[in-house]
């Protein structure tokens, strides 16, 4: 299960299963380094600066910024690869900063995951019956 958390909601928490990554390209203000538990700050999987920029938190651009956003997630495919692994091996917690719990990066980044995992089901170990 992916799930979603705003990083100042996290540091309150005092456990949390699964792993948990930071998606966002800056460090959320006000925020110690060494108070934030994850497994990894993926700076790659979130938007470009100019995008990110473009999008400003506008909710008129939201369903523009879903698309562009998804284009270069589809553009960067192997950005997406540790997020992807640690899914199929069980939780997964993305971690942002925005105010806006509905319309920010995170949401469209769950959204491309899920259909990536849902268009790529776990290889089996197990060899193929010829018949």
């Amino acid at each position: 299960m992916i799930q979603l958390e705003r990083v100042y909601q996290h540091l309150a928490r005092e456990d949390s299963e699964g792993a948990r990554f930071l998606v966002e390209r800056l460090w959320p203000r006000g925020v110690k380094k060494t108070r934030l538990e994850m497994d990894g700050w993926l700076k790659d999987v979130s938007p470009s600066t100019e995008l990110r920029k473009w999008y400003s938190h506008d909710p008129a651009r939201w369903k523009e910024f879903q698309r562009r956003y998804a284009r270069e997630l589809g553009e960067h495919r192997e950005s997406l690869a540790p997020l992807v692994e640690a899914a199929r091996h069980g939780d997964v917690t993305l971690l942002y900063s925005a105010r806006d719990e509905d319309r920010n990066s995170a949401v469209v980044l769950k959204d491309v995951l899920e259909r990536e995992l849902r268009s790529k089901p776990r290889r089996s170990r197990r060899r193929p019956t010829v018949h």
